[in-house]
């Protein structure tokens, strides 16, 4: 389990890809500190596990399922990435509940800068709209942010970015037209399982 609270930049240092996978080498520098094998990493919102590691670099697979249902594949040597490793029990909780599962992939609609803030739009995919709601939590590229904005109609998302997330993180690196990986609230999905399930057994059950 992560929080979305990124602890750094990290750069792709190298890709090695085939066709439907690939090994990415990343390089970074506080997370050096404290990485073992098979450590959960998320790279851009993305639950990946450490394969080896170096003094200053860490490796992990990306398999063909990650590779086609997130924004991975457009990523670049020497791209700059949001990394976290996984949340441990004393650490504390200062995001929202992230899994590291993407469940789609945005594009970037604008940026607008407003005073100490940026306004970030993103168009979503129509399967996560459902989960997005005013003052909500939501998973940007592996980063906890709160909703500002809900445009159903364009299945739009508005957020405002505050300075240290903008300066710490891949946002500032964004432009218009870029893909961001999505994870929606965790409870939000659970909650709707739930009411489906009830609805099922009631149908069922001829209530």
């Amino acid at each position: 389990m992560f929080t979305g609270i990124i602890e750094e930049k990290a750069v792709i240092q190298k890709i090695e890809s085939t066709k439907e996978s690939m090994v990415l080498t990343i390089t970074a520098s506080r997370l050096m500190e404290d990485i073992h094998l098979g450590d959960s990493i998320a790279v851009n919102g993305v639950c990946l596990t450490v394969t080896s590691f170096t003094e200053n670099s860490f490796t992990v697979d990306v398999m063909p399922e990650t590779l086609k249902e997130t924004s991975l594949r457009m990523i670049e040597e020497g791209s700059f990435v949001n990394v976290e490793r996984a949340m441990s029990v004393n650490d504390r909780f200062g995001g929202h509940i992230v899994s590291g599962h993407v469940d789609g992939v945005g594009t970037i609609q604008s940026i607008r800068p407003y005073e100490n803030a940026h306004y970030v739009v993103i168009q979503l995919p129509p399967s996560c709209m459902r989960y997005m709601i005013l003052k909500g939590s939501v998973t940007v590229d592996g980063i906890s942010l709160t909703i500002f904005g809900v445009d159903d109609t364009k299945n739009e998302i508005t957020l405002s970015i505050i300075p240290h997330t903008w300066q710490e993180t891949v946002l500032s690196e964004k432009k218009v037209g870029d893909p961001v990986n999505i994870e929606a609230d965790m409870l939000a999905k659970y909650t709707e399982r739930l009411l489906q399930f009830e609805k099922k057994t009631s149908v069922n059950s001829g209530e």
